[in-house]
């Protein structure tokens, strides 16, 4: 985030006028006290539509830049999201305007992705090797749960040269199950585009598992799909794409498990990025004293009550059943294929099907506001569960 003085003393009283991707949960909770709110799609954001603009609220699929702000009023950008490739910070910075991302947010909804992901595939992780790439607020998360769960884990991020697991790029892409977390970085020192290409991804093992929820142009996605088509067994997740949202669909039907950049779409780092972006728009504000502060966004969602599941089963049969009940991903895989299909026969074109589905996207809650019955489990397995975030009764 750039911090900024406060504003001059018309524009830290007078009522805002906010632009807001119309995706963005909550805003007439966060920002409802600070002026009007006019909600639009983010894909499709002008510099027209922000001319009376004060302040613009975005998700990762509006690029933010001297072409949409040139000569508007805009003063503060807020991304309710946490990455930055989409924001040209340079530009905004050398302009004065106050901007910042989210980070983290939505880190705990894209790691449970990961493991309802392995579950939706029936692979037990209890056995397995993970490896890192990328290991800021998601997949150092991760790395932590990785580690509560007592499982082995190597990392490589060279922006952090002194994680304690730190390996080589090599090193980790041999392990059993690889994890994408890395944001998309074009410049030195460390670019993260096309980081796999045919090379590296001919370093993973045929029996590997790749999960990618990052940005989909780390992989170079040609040459996955040119990997997948020689060999069918290595097993490929893919939540992020290349060129998104008109994703290739060749690669789409290679994959073992799709979805259209949703990972982190949980109803609870959906609000809390909201409410991260309200925190820095008061400190660019300065001294301006909220009217209202909002109360339904600050903590758990009052409409949604913890809610009891149990299963029959034991061991990972058992935690496979919880995590599932939970979040299937298998859902939005079908949800994706289906649009693809109805795409080929005439349908929506690609680009809108893959953003309207993440417009009508269902609410999804974390596993905090589940409580498993599991008192017929055993202590590993419940212990395993309480890792993994359930409550356990």
């Amino acid at each position: 985030m750039m911090d900024q003085a406060p504003r001059d003393a018309a524009y830290s009283s007078k009522p805002l006028n906010i632009v807001a991707d119309e995706n963005i949960p909550g805003l007439e909770d966060w920002f409802g006290d600070l002026g009007n709110i006019t909600r639009l799609p983010g894909r499709t954001m002008t510099r027209e539509q922000l001319r009376d603009a004060d302040v613009l609220l975005v998700r990762s699929v509006t690029p933010v830049n001297e072409n949409l702000l040139r000569d508007t009023p805009v003063r503060f950008v807020g991304s309710c999201t946490i990455g930055t490739d989409h924001l040209d910070t340079v530009w905004l910075e050398q302009r004065g305007v106050a901007w910042s991302a989210a980070p983290g947010c939505n880190a705990n909804s894209v790691v449970e992705y990961v493991f309802c992901a392995l579950a939706a595939l029936d692979i037990d992780w209890r056995d397995r090797t993970f490896g890192i790439v990328g290991c800021g607020n998601v997949g150092g998360l991760l790395q932590t749960r990785l580690h509560q769960l007592g499982l082995s884990v190597v990392v490589y991020d060279p922006w952090l040269p002194d994680n304690p697991d730190a390996a080589t790029l090599e090193t980790v892409l041999k392990q059993q199950i690889v994890c994408l977390h890395a944001p998309l970085v074009k410049a030195e020192p460390h670019p993260s585009l096309h980081m796999l290409d045919t090379a590296m991804l001919d370093k993973l093992a045929d029996d590997a598992v790749l999960i990618s929820a990052g940005r989909g142009a780390v992989i170079d996605n040609n040459a996955l799909l040119a990997r997948l088509q020689r060999n069918p067994a290595f097993t490929a997740v893919l939540d992020v794409w290349e060129n998104e949202p008109d994703i290739n669909l060749s690669l789409l039907e290679q994959v073992d498990l799709a979805s259209p950049h949703i990972a982190g779409y949980s109803h609870d780092g959906k609000l809390a990025g909201t409410r991260m972006i309200r925190e820095a728009l008061d400190l660019s504000l300065g001294d301006r004293s909220p009217g209202l502060r909002p109360v339904s966004a600050s903590h758990k969602d009052p409409a949604s009550e913890t809610k009891v599941i149990s299963t029959e089963k034991s061991g990972f049969a058992a935690i496979r059943d919880l995590l599932l009940q939970m979040y299937n991903p298998r859902d939005d895989d079908r949800c994706l294929r289906a649009a693809a299909d109805a795409h080929k026969q005439g349908g929506l074109p690609m680009a809108e099907a893959f953003d309207l589905l993440r417009k009508q996207y269902p609410k999804r809650l974390e596993f905090s506001h589940f409580r498993a019955s599991t008192s017929q489990l055993e202590k590993s397995t419940r212990q395993q569960l309480t890792a993994l975030g359930l409550q356990c009764s």
